[in-house]
């Protein structure tokens, strides 16, 4: 494999929300007419290069039922966003800037209108599918609802049963299929509620054909070394450490966020995690932390060892709290304009966040080693901390203060300032109240 996927960084977009399509019931029926919603998506691949970012990370693009993630067709554009065409403008597009794309493969389960799933409700055990979903048959009789498997109790959400070979070859074929189209990897919706083994068996068939090809998990608990091993995948996201920069942050205890960074590191030996401060399924940090602390967040992600993502919308302090209850995604997946904002005409606030990830961004290009770089807490309290990454022959050193009052920190043999609101001098780093600042060595 190239090393591409070491030096890329994610903006990563839900794009039905993005693009202000409906998701309310009544999604890509065989009958919707197609609406061009994916050149907004092209819109803004300037300003990902702006940002410094080199890749886009897509939600799902398939068609489905509603949200995008009840597929009804994993080989068919879903008809709100556009079709074959529009895709592969954008991937074009999207080349000529050097930019990545990443797709979301949901492969644990698909919607109910699901061709496959119809006809086994249709035909019964003797369908051809009937092998492809795990059905409790006791009791059935034609015209029946089937008592099927679903997704953490959602109805609308059947489960598949990756045992069966009929469904390896559905995701194996899936996967070449948009490969070959242009994607240059997957993100695996859910993969924690799969078993590794069955990754195991499909991504060998799609590597041989695409060895460049990068794939990560979402996978929210577990034992994140072990299902790398067993499964085969590249990546998985790293919730642990999101929850330890944001709680560190918001409950004002670093103790939280070092507990995680030292597990964060026990992970590199196996595989390099996907982290991320903001993703479609979250409270925005601007939300979670308060304006005011979202550099602090940033700051640590944009340092520590990781494929990096940008939620679309964080980098101009986007806000949105995440509910629980029908819809209650709908405040972190707001539609976008057309294009970008005039940089010049942003508010003081959300013009100072841009401006930080652009600094950010750009200092870890600077230092591309952070992808894999193990971080030292070198000072500690509820408040403040100092954070040491580095390698035998560079460091880069971030300084936090969560207090109201000023304080002095080690600054951990750093010579000079890259960003953020620290003074620098005689072997320590001045930071005002809710102060920051990324250091290099």
């Amino acid at each position: 494999m190239s090393a591409w996927h070491e030096h890329v960084m994610w903006w990563h977009l839900y794009p039905l929300g993005f693009t202000g399509a409906p998701v309310r019931p009544g999604g890509a029926d065989d009958t919707q007419a197609v609406v061009h919603r994916l050149p907004q998506v092209e819109a803004w691949l300037d300003h990902v290069v702006d940002l410094g970012l080199n890749g886009i990370a897509l939600g799902p693009v398939f068609a489905s039922q509603t949200h995008g993630y009840d597929t009804v067709d994993h080989l068919r554009i879903d008809p709100r966003l556009g079709d074959d065409a529009d895709f592969d403008h954008l991937v074009a597009a999207a080349r000529e800037r050097g930019v990545r794309v990443l797709l979301d493969g949901v492969f644990n389960h698909v919607g109910r209108d699901h061709p496959a799933f119809r006809l086994l409700e249709a035909e019964g055990p003797a369908a051809a599918t009937a092998g492809m979903f795990r059905v409790d048959w006791r009791g059935w009789s034609p015209g029946q609802p089937l008592r099927a498997d679903v997704f953490e109790g959602h109805e609308s959400l059947v489960a598949l049963d990756h045992r069966s070979p009929a469904v390896a070859d559905l995701v194996t074929r899936v996967m070449d299929h948009w490969l070959r189209r242009g994607a240059d990897g997957w993100r695996l919706d859910a993969a924690y509620a799969v078993e590794p083994a069955f990754w195991a068996r499909v991504l060998p068939a799609v590597r041989r054909a695409h060895p460049d090809a990068w794939f990560t998990g979402e996978v929210i608990h577990g034992d994140a070394a072990g299902i790398v091993r067993a499964s085969t995948l590249d990546s998985l996201t790293q919730y642990e450490l999101w929850q330890g920069i944001w709680h560190g942050i918001a409950d004002r205890n670093l103790y939280e966020l070092a507990h995680a960074l030292q597990r964060h590191d026990a992970l590199l030996a196996t595989f390099v995690p996907s982290t991320f401060v903001g993703n479609h399924d979250v409270t925005r940090i601007a939300s979670a932390v308060g304006a005011d602390l979202l550099p602090h967040a940033l700051a640590v992600l944009f340092t520590v060892a990781g494929v990096p993502s940008v939620y679309a919308g964080d980098e101009f302090a986007f806000t949105g709290v995440k509910e629980q209850r029908p819809g209650g995604d709908d405040a972190v997946r707001p539609p976008f304009p057309p294009r970008p904002p005039d940089p010049a005409a942003l508010d003081p606030a959300a013009a100072g966040v841009l401006r930080v990830h652009r600094q950010l961004v750009a200092l870890r290009r600077r230092h591309p080693w952070l992808v894999r770089a193990h971080t030292d807490v070198v000072h500690l309290d509820n408040r403040q901390a100092v954070l040491r990454t580095a390698t035998a022959d560079a460091a880069v050193v971030v300084a936090l203060n969560l207090d109201d009052d000023a304080v002095t920190l080690p600054a951990a043999d750093a010579r000079r300032p890259a960003c953020g609101t620290g003074h620098l001098a005689g072997g320590t780093v001045r930071l005002p109240a809710r102060g920051w600042a990324v250091l290099e060595g």
